[in-house]
């Protein structure tokens, strides 16, 4: 396999170098794309040769672009009739509803000037529409891996045509059970075939299911196990009982345009938008319990800025890709480093700059020194007076001491901006937001 984790300065200035189809570049055009990102100039060429690709890239990077133009060009530059036999040509798999939604969005977007058509197929709406749209016939399907059975099972959808599978957010079809559906899947398809694999984190058993895959693959890692570089990180440390109170504290604070906010449950995720709607604060809750057409009206609101605050769960979160978002709050700390990469991923999207807090207690220490490990720096502590008690302020600080008392003294430009002005004390360490080093309920 080649490797690949930096821009060449040979790369062109824009699309137009790429070797993609002209009809596409009107699209780009019309999407506003100015330049092509560093995952797209990595994994577009490799793609439209034909090769197997893994790329391996932060949420936000562009990586829906890198694998949508070369499957739509390729598909372009097949002049033979093929549209009377049934199936797609191309399938891309992904882990939850709203993130298929986005992915067909933008590839209908890319692909205005074409006529290649696309079908979503996921559960919580109909399975007999969209069995009817595939009948009618499509040149790609977006799908979640269980409605996706469900309707081959059903014999509404046949996948024996397939030229190229594309995998996003891999990492997330593990986390959420999918590796066995995505295994009956793949034993569905023909075996020769072009295999893109898209993903943020790379555990084990995803490694494992790229080595079964992908044949001769080109492969880009673009600092994956770190959070992007635009985001400004934060602990707040707090007692368990102000959490509450804490956060309507900084959603008061005038720099806070947009928000999503992070619960480890759904009842809380529910809960909490109620407290902060009744408290004044326009907010909406994204969580498991909610139908498919709530769920729509929650991203619809929020996207159009009639919610500043999104309280959301990990899963039912997953995928989401809204503009500017300016903070990422983590009300419950992450269960997993890669969880939280993931979840401070919805902020500094495209380049913008984003500020992810998380709320801390006592009971947070392990998690918080694991992410930090991963992040490869502390994050920078801000206490807001009346709001932490003692065992949460001294959250990792601790293992800090150790360290500088092994005779590692503080470093040039440890902190990547100040935390002040939030009207608490900042105990200063360097941001996770550095360069990181290249390196190698589940909806249906």
């Amino acid at each position: 396999m080649s490797s690949s984790s930096a821009v060449s300065s040979s790369t062109p200035a824009g699309f137009d170098g790429l070797g993609l189809d002209a009809v596409l570049l009107r699209g780009i055009a019309a999407a506003r794309f100015d330049r092509p990102r560093p995952i797209q100039v990595e994994t577009i060429p490799a793609a439209l040769a034909g090769r197997d690709v893994l790329g391996l890239a932060q949420t936000g990077t562009g990586k829906t672009a890198a694998f949508a133009l070369p499957l739509l060009s390729r598909l372009l530059a097949d002049t033979a009739d093929t549209r009377r036999a049934p199936g797609p040509r191309a399938l891309i798999l992904a882990p939850t509803r709203e993130l298929a939604s986005q992915i067909d969005a933008e590839l209908r977007l890319l692909a205005r000037y074409t006529r290649i058509t696309s079908v979503t197929v996921y559960g919580g709406v109909s399975a007999h529409a969209q069995a009817q749209a595939l009948r009618r016939g499509a040149d790609v399907v977006v799908a979640c891996p269980g409605r996706l059975l469900d309707l081959h099972r059903q014999r509404a959808l046949r996948l024996d045509r397939v030229e190229t599978l594309v995998l996003d957010e891999a990492d997330h079809m593990f986390d959420m059970g999918f590796l066995p559906d995505i295994r009956r899947i793949l034993a569905a398809l023909p075996a020769r075939r072009q295999n893109l694999l898209f993903s943020a984190t790379m555990p084990r058993e995803v490694r494992h299911l790229a080595d079964d895959i992908l044949r001769n693959a080109h492969v880009v890692e673009l600092s994956h196990s770190r959070p992007v570089e635009t985001v400004e990180h934060s602990l707040y440390p707090v007692a368990e009982g102000r959490k509450v109170d804490l956060l309507q504290h900084l959603l008061g604070e005038g720099s806070l345009a947009s928000a999503i906010v992070f619960t480890r449950t759904k009842h809380r995720a529910k809960r909490l938008a109620q407290q902060l709607d009744r408290a004044g604060h326009r907010a909406v809750a994204l969580q498991g319990n909610m139908s498919q057409n709530q769920r729509d009206r929650a991203m619809r609101g929020f996207r159009e800025r009639r919610f500043d605050v999104l309280v959301a769960t990990d899963i039912a979160a997953r995928g989401i890709d809204v503009s500017k978002v300016t903070h990422v709050i983590n009300f419950d700390v992450p269960i997993t480093p890669d969880a939280y990469t993931h979840r401070i991923g919805r902020t500094g999207r495209s380049e913008n700059e984003g500020k992810a807090f998380t709320f801390v207690t006592g009971e947070d220490r392990s998690m918080i020194r694991a992410i930090e490990r991963v992040m490869g720096a502390p994050i920078p502590r801000c206490e807001l007076p009346g709001f932490a008690d003692r065992a949460a302020a001294e959250v990792g600080l601790q293992e800090r001491s150790e360290r500088d008392g092994a005779g590692r003294g503080p470093r040039r430009n440890d902190v990547r901006r100040s935390s002040r002005g939030r009207g608490g004390r900042v105990q200063r360490g360097r941001s996770g937001g550095g360069r990181g080093r290249p390196g190698a309920s589940r909806p249906r």
